[in-house]
This record gives C-alpha cells, structure tokens and sequence, in this order.
C-alpha cells in the first residue's frame, strides 16, 4: 500500500487567523518501505515570520521572500500526494493548513478520511508516555542528532522511521512472510531428508555394566569421603 509521511512548517498555529504554511515535506512508502521519492518545497506566505515561529524552523521572510506562491506549484504537490493516505504527526494541525492553502486556490480540501495520525497511534501503544516526535525517535533509537531545527522533509523522514516502528517495527518483514506463506500454499509434498544406512559390518553394542572389581574399588572409595552430604 501507498503511503505519504508528510511534515509542514507554518508562521504560527492557526490558519484561521491569518497564519500561512511556508515548508511541506514528503515521503513515500510503500508497505512500509520509503521508495526513496520525496516531494519538498518553500513558499512565500506574503506575510511577515513571527519570532517565534523563525525561532522553531529558522526560515525567515528573507529567506522566503523569493520563493513561490503556494499556489504557483500546488498542482505539484497533489500530483505526488495522488489519493494516498497522509501520515503526519498531530496530522489535525498539518492537515488543517494543507486544506487552508488549498482553499485561498479555491482547491477541493484533502478528505480527512486519508488522515493517519501518528500522535494517536502512539498514544494507544504508549498510554501516559511523551507522543512528541523528539520522544519518540528516543524511545525508538533513531537517530536525530542532524536536527538542529525544526524541517519539514527532515521531519517527514524522521517521523517515517518513527512511524514503521509504531506499525510493528522489524517484525513486519517476519509476519508478513508467515502470512505469505499461509496463504500461498505450493502444493507440493515436504521433501524429508534421510541419512543412508552405513555400509559395512554391522558392530555388537559393547557391554557398558560395571564389572565386580570396578564395583568393589567404588565402595572402597565412597567409605573413605568424610561426612558424605549422602549421609
């Protein structure tokens, strides 16, 4: 099955209020496997960067000033996206941004039923435990001592990795050949190895049972241990 991981970056938290996705980062997988196809593009939000939102992601109105609208190469965007579902992390809030910029293009907005939340999957295997993506990614060994801020695509390709082990981790590949193989039946008999007889004379067993002397020096001996644990 096709899966998109997806992370954004946005001047603030709520599009509703005028904030604007500057950065979507995208990874596709297939059975849970990255293909090595991603999607990632910068754009102008025309409006001013908070400091507080530069501060998360580092991308300031400079650096976006000459990037391109949102509108300008979303049909990019919904091309690599196709009808996959979408994996992100607290998915509500990047797919509430998705949708808002596809609504200033007068855009149909992403069904929520592709929505796939990592946040609540973790949640559900995790109960009481930290669900950030930096928690995570510890809590899971993977490595994210490159991030030194927030990215989308770094993200997207953290939360990818995060995401397999929420599914079954290394074990996917086990129970998927067991289910392979259940399924697919090759209908042909088990082939039992069997080891030729050797060849030559045939040996009596040789006789094992103590002899009288080896007896006689036994008791001999167990008489002479001092306070035997026997008694």
């Amino acid at each position: 099955m096709r899966e998109i991981v997806f992370d954004t970056e946005t001047t603030g938290l709520d599009p509703k209020t005028g904030d604007r996705m500057v950065e979507i980062g995208c990874i596709e997988m297939v059975n849970l496997v990255p293909t090595g196809q991603s999607y990632h593009a910068y754009f102008n939000p025309e409006r001013d960067m908070p400091a507080g939102a530069e501060a998360v992601h580092g991308l300031s109105a400079a650096f976006l000033a000459d990037k391109p609208l949102f509108r300008d190469t979303c049909q990019e965007l919904l091309e690599f996206i196709g009808d996959s579902p979408l994996v992100a992390h607290n998915a509500g809030f990047d797919f509430g941004f998705l949708n808002a910029e596809l609504a200033l293009c007068e855009l149909e907005p992403v069904c929520m039923t592709r929505m796939v939340d990592t946040v609540a999957i973790a949640r559900k295997r995790h109960p009481g435990a930290k669900l950030s993506l930096d928690a995570l990614c510890s809590r899971y060994g993977i490595d994210r001592s490159h991030r030194v801020k927030h990215g989308a695509l770094l993200d997207a390709e953290l939360l990818a990795q995060v995401y397999v082990e929420l599914k079954g981790g290394r074990q996917i590949g086990l129970e998927l050949a067991a289910e392979a193989s259940a399924a697919e039946p090759t209908g042909e008999k088990m082939q039992v190895a069997v080891r030729p007889a050797p060849a030559g004379p045939r040996r009596e067993p040789r006789p094992h049972a103590a002899t009288e002397a080896e007896l006689v020096r036994h008791r001999e001996f167990m008489a002479g241990i001092d306070n035997p644990l026997w008694g």
